[in-house]
């Protein structure tokens, strides 16, 4: 049975992301869901009734028009998924402000850019939410060999903090780890597969919708320390 509600996706072509749309599909959900490259997301353009955009969030002209085409519609979830690793080479020696600055600008500002355009059309009800990671907390020492993905992280954790105070008070955020999942960025030694955390997340979701306030949780729902 369809529960009428109406989910939108930044960065669905794999991973994680593509597997939110399988959830979300499954549940009844009408689901839009962006790519940067239309023609590397066989896999999710094959999935009936999703409405596939393309959106490169760096780029201020690709959010503008997003914003143009969806103007009208309104959604249950905005879930901002869209990321990435950084260089190979985490040592903060050896890094290099054009690496450094589009890993930040991709996971830190770009997610509350899309955010600051696009959840406004969400329902009072709804659920914005963003993936975060458990390694963004700074009170876990932890991740070293990923130091600048981690800090890039901590930093998406701090543009949520000061974006929600922006927010209607009745309107959940939440900011989501999702596990070590086996995905091209957690490797095949991850914990749980694309299944098992996209399900949990959803659950976490929907159990969150309407009751408002900022959290950051994983896919089980246990509270994580900022």
């Amino acid at each position: 049975m369809s529960t009428n509600k109406t989910a939108l996706i930044i960065g669905a072509s794999r991973g994680l992301g593509l597997g939110l749309v399988q959830r979300l599909l499954e549940d009844g959900w009408n689901v839009l869901a962006t790519v940067r490259d239309p023609a590397r997301a066989d896999t999710l353009s094959a999935l009936p009734g999703v409405q596939v955009e393309t959106l490169e969030m760096n780029s201020g002209s690709q959010l503008d028009a997003l914003q143009q085409r969806l103007q009208g519609q309104v959604f249950d979830l905005l879930f901002v998924n869209a990321g990435v690793m950084g260089p190979g080479d985490q040592n903060p020696e050896r890094a290099q402000l054009a690496d450094v600055g589009e890993l930040f600008l991709t996971n830190a500002v770009s997610p509350i850019r899309v955010a600051q355009r696009l959840a406004p059309q969400l329902r009072e009800d709804g659920v914005l939410a963003f993936m975060s990671s458990i390694l963004g907390s700074v009170a876990i020492p932890d991740g070293s060999e990923m130091c600048l993905y981690k800090a890039s992280k901590a930093a998406l954790n701090s543009m949520i903090n000061s974006f929600v105070t922006l927010q209607q008070p009745q309107q959940t955020v939440l900011a989501m780890h999702p596990g070590w999942v086996k995905t091209d960025m957690g490797g095949e030694n991850a914990e749980i597969d694309v299944l098992t955390s996209t399900r949990g997340m959803l659950e976490q979701i929907k159990a969150n919708a309407g009751k408002g306030g900022l959290q950051f949780i994983n896919y089980k729902g246990e509270s994580l320390i900022w």
